[in-house]
């Protein structure tokens, strides 16, 4: 049950605008995986509505190891690498605690 003890998360993807798709296509696949992972409590994909280059996986894990172990499952190490190519800017992930 989620608490105020839980991490949130904001992870920030800015698409390439004619790899729009593709990369909407290829974080949807992380989705059932990291659903499935211990630890995770909320695991949504969100694309902006006024820019649609823009997504954010809005996240809550148990704690920071439930993340740092998700950072390190089979299917984030495999997705690292190829997100690239999508990608007009660096991942951004930023870990948050409810005030």
């Amino acid at each position: 049950m989620p608490s105020s003890k839980t991490l949130r998360v904001v992870a920030l993807f800015k698409a390439k605008p004619e790899q729009v798709e593709a990369l909407k296509n290829f974080l949807a696949k992380l989705m059932p995986p990291t659903r499935q992972e211990r630890g995770c409590l909320r695991y949504e994909l969100h694309q902006n509505n006024a820019d649609p280059t823009d997504f954010a996986f809005i996240e809550e894990w148990e704690n920071d190891t439930s993340l740092d172990a998700h950072l390190k499952s089979p299917h984030v190490e495999a997705a690292l690498p190829l997100v690239g190519e999508y990608l007009a800017a660096p991942v951004d992930i930023r870990r948050y605690g409810l005030v």
